[in-house]
């Protein structure tokens, strides 16, 4: 498989129905060839053994291993560059329930019509999408400059069917303008080979005027790795911009040698469409310090496809057909996953309403007095013009912004003068200006000696509490609530397969959630068709979870996993504790090193002092998955 090395790697989101496949030039004993030498994890017998290409891929269920026509694969090579076409000028994403408008483009058939980002393509001319390929309903939008189209779209519960008129449409990559005369503004709807090119024209247009960069990626699904590396690299000059490890257990790194464009911040914006390369890039802003991701939490693709075509393997591509199969998964500078866990933004606000809070963000420092002003440290020091945050146009945007600020996070009020400030709650703030101020945290928390943990998660929206503003923090968990309180964690897409559990149902408000931890692999029965979800969470069992927990999420702690010593079984520190939770509370007591060398614990305690067959506490186990998060680089502080 030498001839992978010469394969394109990419982590685009190019979701389509393998369900209707047309017939391929890829034998069926070359696709199996194909999976078994590259695919990222074991390929199951059951797999291998379908009889045509198409029903191999269904079985495997990845929706991001797929064959492609020589038409399909010319298709999603030019989805990655600026493109030149006629139709409705809308971006979207191809699901079971039709096609996801992720972007609508400024002056289009489809913005005039009112069409936008969320809305559902459900039918085109009376011909239903829903569970037809991306490439074939894009035939049927597509057409003639002047004809017309009828698309029906779904919002919310409501369909709605309107004519459009195709037009010619140029979809650059990405796009910039000035905002505000002080904000560079480059949208980027994917990474290709144009993206780059288009970033430094931006900056060369605007690098005088700009105080401030924002990114938007919201609706980008991603793109080429390399796209995004050469991306990054426009805002840092620091080379390694992340990791890929495959089946093997295998590292390489992937990296860009330009130097940066620019020294000034960037703002990158998210969203749930924001996925694959745009969240490596999103995640390198985050890890290397240029700057703060605002908006919503991403998608969570955090797996590489490796394009297999006829550069690469001319025996088994004759046609100009190909496959794309994930054989990567990916890892940020720091080292930390997103694959389903995805990208939590330092400010998670409305998506809608990002632009508008990094506008907010943009304000220049204050000149002379600082009355009316606020400050913001935040990796870096980040003003606010409380005169344009309280106008009406930025009213809901500095509304949001107050409420989304971590209470890790200093808020400072200019008091007047060339230096005076003073700290502030966000509450204190919002109340100046008669805004309304959305108070992520907990009214019986305050006493806990774990308030911090719980109110740092509680603000990313991590912990929902019982739902009437109180979290409990001395009571017991029972498996279901953690199971519960892992799946917002890792923010999961909840699985629709049959109930495994004789005593779990998938109707019962956390079913999903065992079943989604239950496909990762952190939750298990036992062993005989039960879950016993009402039982009470011991210690050792919840050390054991979030150690399988902490390893998937960070290639540090996945490492750490396999230098565990030998005599950690025998040891006297972990005597009381079961042999199979052992290794586990190793892991979390000394997988974490600080910058002189020694272990960092993440435990609340000394092990000794933890009675390992006791209930662990709700407050007990938000300090531990807190910890955990940070120090697997998932939480953005």
């Amino acid at each position: 498989m030498n001839r992978r090395r010469c394969a394109r790697i990419l982590s685009g989101m190019f979701l389509a129905s393998l369900l209707a496949l047309p017939a391929q030039a890829l034998t069926l004993e070359q696709a199996r060839t194909l999976l078994t030498d590259a695919y990222i994890d074991p390929v199951p017998q059951e797999v291998l053994d379908q009889t045509s290409i198409s029903a191999m891929l269904e079985q495997l269920g990845d929706p991001y291993t797929q064959y492609f026509t020589a038409e399909e694969y010319q298709a999603f090579l030019s989805s990655m560059e600026d493109a030149s076409l006629v139709g409705i000028g809308v971006v979207s994403i191809a699901g079971t329930d039709g096609m996801t408008i992720t972007s609508v483009l400024e002056g289009s058939p489809a913005q005039a019509a009112g069409l936008r980002e969320g809305d559902r393509i459900v039918a085109v001319d009376g011909r239903s999408t829903l569970g037809v390929d991306a490439a074939q309903v894009s035939s049927w939008i597509q057409g003639e400059a002047g004809t017309q189209v009828t698309v029906t779209y779904q919002r919310g519960e409501e369909k709605h069917t309107v004519t459009l008129t195709r037009a010619a449409i140029t979809v650059p990559t990405t796009t910039s303008r000035l905002v505000e005369g002080r904000v560079g503004y480059l949208e980027c709807t994917t990474f290709g080979t144009d993206t780059y090119p288009h970033i430094q024209e931006g900056i060369s247009a605007y690098q005088d005027e700009a105080r401030v960069w924002v990114m938007d990626l919201r609706g980008n699904g991603g793109g080429l790795t390399s796209a995004a590396s050469q991306a990054v690299s426009a805002f840092t000059d620091a080379q390694n911009t992340g990791y890929l490890r495959d089946g093997s257990g295998s590292y390489g790194a992937f990296s860009s040698s330009l130097s940066p464009l620019t020294d000034k911040a960037v703002i990158v914006l998210s969203d749930g469409y924001t996925a694959s390369s745009s969240e490596l890039f999103s995640a390198c802003i985050r890890d290397l310090n240029a700057g703060i991701v605002v908006g919503g939490r991403t998608f969570g693709k955090g797996v590489a496809q490796t394009l297999f075509d006829q550069s690469v393997y001319p025996d088994y591509f004759p046609d100009g057909d190909a496959m794309k199969i994930t054989t990567n998964r990916y890892f940020s500078p720091a080292g930390a996953t997103t694959d389903t866990v995805g990208i939590i933004p330092h400010l998670l606000v409305d998506p809608d309403l990002a632009d508008e809070v990094a506008i907010l963000l943009s304000a220049a420092p204050p000149d002379g007095d600082t009355a009316g002003y606020y400050r913001l440290d935040l990796g870096w020091r980040w003003y606010i013009d409380g005169e344009q945050a309280s106008s009406p146009a930025y009213r809901d945007a500095f509304a949001q912004l107050l409420s989304a600020i971590p209470p890790t996070v200093d808020l400072w009020q200019g008091t007047g003068g060339s230096n005076g400030w003073t700290c502030v709650s966000p509450e204190e703030a919002a109340q100046t200006y008669g805004l309304t101020y959305l108070d992520r945290s907990f009214s019986d928390t305050s006493a806990s000696p774990y308030a911090e943990s719980i109110d740092l998660l509680a603000s990313y929206q991590i912990l929902s509490g019982t739902g009437d503003g109180t979290f409990h923090p001395e009571d017991s968990l029972t498996r279901a609530e953690l199971a519960a309180m892992l799946a917002a964690a890792l923010n999961c897409n909840m699985p629709s397969s049959p109930a495994v559990f004789s005593d779990v149902s998938m109707d019962s408000w956390y079913g999903p959630s065992v079943y989604a931890l239950e496909q990762l692999g952190l939750l298990s029965g036992d062993g005989k068709g039960k879950f016993h979800p009402d039982d009470p969470v011991t210690h050792e069992q919840l050390f054991s979870i979030l150690a399988r927990l902490a390893e998937d999420l960070s290639l540090n702690f996945y490492e750490a996993s396999k230098g565990i010593p030998e005599d950690t079984m025998d040891s006297a520190a972990l005597r009381a504790y079961a042999p199979w939770a052992r290794e586990s509370v190793w892991l979390l007591t000394n997988g974490h090193q600080n910058l002189f060398g020694q272990p960092l614990s993440l435990l609340w305690d000394s092990p000794e002092q933890i009675a390992p067959q006791d209930a662990a506490t709700r407050e007990e186990t938000a300090s531990l998955l807190c910890q955990v998060l940070i120090y697997t680089g998932v939480l953005p502080v």
